[in-house]
């Protein structure tokens, strides 16, 4: 098979690595791709959706895979299927389960899906009205894509006001904000589960947690993820259960009967409330670092769960997973996630031991390809360090031991990942 990766972080890589070591695999293309995928397959410079998709019917490409969710909020799928391309994502349509978290509340009002009492409004009256009925922490969205960033938990009454008119008059996330959902603040434990979907089945895939706070013992910012852990030892049968019967089958359900039959990655926030899981929201791709554990997890060949997802013949799949822990360590530049940090050159110690070398690897993300053919970290989050071992501690261990191999300028890290389950 013939591969095109749509994207160019950690997650984009990770899909590929999996799919390197996979033998029904000949060639594999990354669009943009970073300054490392270059070593699993070919980087490409170009970003239109028509352009792709003459690459695809030029090349022979049996299967685009989509990494981000703003291609496929913006319609990318829609362009490869009117051209009778393979593509594996949801239409734009179907995206919009991402792109507007006003969409996918009121879908999951529709359809009996458990979450939290909220309101969507543009206005700011409406919004202090229903404030006032909460108890705090609060939380107030942006409707649209916000790269990750677009939700606050204010802490107080007027913290959760000012959020609220700052994202309505444009200031905090422009376009984005004009529209919001305040909510009320559910206090348990998050759990990311992804199912993969073909429109009608599903294969859920192990359990993760991620680790969104910049510094150890969740302190200080929100960021894109500094880290995760799959399996996860806090979902029981019984949360699994739940979740296919009040929010898989529901939502993929509902998606059909709504005209826009869900492919792709339906990633499912859920927190856990008294035993009782509540969907936060959903997103359309894989999560980023979440990702990065889940694919060195995948016991059968990749190309098989993509390919049928995309073709609409998950139910003749046998996909199998390793019975083992993935733990990933995300390593990022000195400023994340304040501001950019200059370019700094990556270097990477021999390793000598042998259980470090067979059982951690490293997908990279923002790092680019200096002239001198040498790698740069150029982005917030550089790479992430993911070791595998038959308990949560052993991957752990195994993970921070190749952290301690990475070195660049500035660089910052999490030292805590996976306490909750340790």
């Amino acid at each position: 098979m013939k591969i095109l990766i749509i994207g160019s972080g950690g997650r984009e890589y990770a899909i590929g690595r999996a799919l390197k070591q996979d033998e029904n695999v000949e060639k594999i293309w990354f669009a943009p791709g970073n300054g490392a995928t270059d070593e699993l397959g070919e980087n490409l410079d170009i970003t239109d959706f028509d352009a792709l998709a003459d690459f695809a019917e030029a090349n022979g490409v049996d299967l685009t895979i989509v990494g981000p969710e703003a291609p496929l909020v913006e319609g990318i799928v829609n362009v490869f299927k009117a051209r009778g391309l393979t593509i594996f994502g949801p239409t734009a349509k179907a995206a919009q389960l991402e792109g507007s978290k006003i969409f996918m509340k009121n879908f999951l009002a529709r359809h009996n899906v458990p979450t939290a009492r909220y309101i969507e409004t543009d206005s700011l009256e409406d919004a202090y009205s229903f404030i006032n009925s909460l108890e705090a922490p609060i939380v107030v969205k942006a409707d649209g894509l916000c790269g990750g960033k677009g939700v606050i938990i204010a802490q107080s009454h007027d913290e959760a006001k000012k959020a609220a008119g700052e994202m309505l008059s444009g200031n905090a996330f422009g376009e984005a904000g004009t529209k919001i959902v305040v909510e009320e603040f559910l206090d348990g434990y998050e759990l990311s589960v992804f199912a993969i979907c073909d429109g009608k089945d599903y294969v859920v895939l192990p359990a993760a947690q991620d680790h969104k706070r910049l510094l150890n013992n969740d302190e200080g910012p929100n960021t894109g993820g500094m880290g995760a852990y799959a399996p996860t030892p806090l979902v029981n049968e019984d949360i699994y259960r739940k979740l296919d019967e009040r929010v898989i089958k529901p939502t993929l359900k509902g998606m059909e009967e709504e005209g826009m039959p869900f492919t792709g990655v339906l990633f499912i926030g859920v927190m856990v409330v008294k035993g009782e899981p509540i969907i936060l929201e959903y997103n359309v791709r894989f999560g980023d670092p979440e990702c990065e554990e889940l694919m060195p997890l995948l016991k059968s060949p990749a190309s098989e769960l993509f390919y049928k997802a995309a073709t609409g013949d998950l139910k003749n799949a046998k996909i199998e997973f390793h019975d083992k822990y993935a733990v990933g360590v995300v390593m990022a530049s000195k400023d994340y996630p304040y501001k950019s940090s200059p370019p700094a050159e990556i270097i990477i110690d021999e390793i000598h031991h042998e259980d470090v070398r067979e059982n951690t690897h490293i997908a990279f993300a923002g790092v680019s390809r200096g002239e001198d053919g040498k790698l740069y970290a150029t982005g917030g989050r550089v790479l992430v360090c993911v070791g595998l071992g038959e308990s949560i501690k052993e991957a752990r261990d195994r993970a921070y031991m190749l952290v301690g191999q990475v070195h660049f300028a500035g660089k910052q890290c999490r030292t805590d990942i996976a306490y909750q389950a340790l």
